[in-house]
């Protein structure tokens, strides 16, 4: 058995961070494109799990309200003997929404965060509240409501929550 064969998942996602899947030839261009291609995939799957997830509901006869309790129709029309055609399209449009969406994000926090390092030498809290700041604003501007209040909630919300994970891993 070769030393490939007898690697272990954590030794597999460790070398993760350590090789980029594209070289683009600088640093900054790396941990973008490599933030963007990761969380866009985990974005995508997320979507399609979801949309699983109400079908099986759907089709278990369960209630199929969503989180904010409004009915939800599922796009998986195929499974109720419709147009699936049509279905497939919207599964493939709404994977590809949130994998965008997920990837600007990662993308924007990964790149504002590599950028306030090498200007400020360090990398604390303000420079998370900054990137999470910029990237909850960034997801907000790309969903279905673009509204002030709500670029500005999405905005504190990132910002709140990417510096208490900095500040928590200092700990764990």
């Amino acid at each position: 058995m070769s030393r490939l064969d007898a690697r272990t998942l954590k030794e597999e996602v460790a070398s993760m961070d350590r090789r980029p899947l594209l070289d683009l030839g600088h640093p900054l261009l790396n941990r973008v494109t490599d933030s963007f291609i990761r969380a866009a995939g985990v974005g995508a799957a997320r979507a399609v799990s979801k949309e699983a997830y109400f079908v099986t509901v759907e089709g278990l006869g369960g209630d199929n309200t969503g989180l904010d309790n409004v009915k939800r129709n599922t796009h998986f029309s195929s499974a109720r003997g419709d147009d699936g055609q049509k279905s497939l399209d919207a599964v493939v449009k709404s994977a590809g929404k949130e994998a965008i969406q997920w990837g600007l994000a990662a993308g924007v926090y990964s790149g504002v965060t590599y950028g306030l390092r090498e200007a400020r030498g360090c990398h604390d809290w303000k420079n998370s509240a900054i990137a999470g700041a910029l990237a909850g604003a960034a997801v907000a501007l790309t969903g279905d409501t673009g509204h002030a209040d709500h670029v500005v909630h999405f905005a504190i919300t990132g910002a709140a929550l990417s510096s208490a994970a900095t500040m928590l891993s200092g700990i764990f």
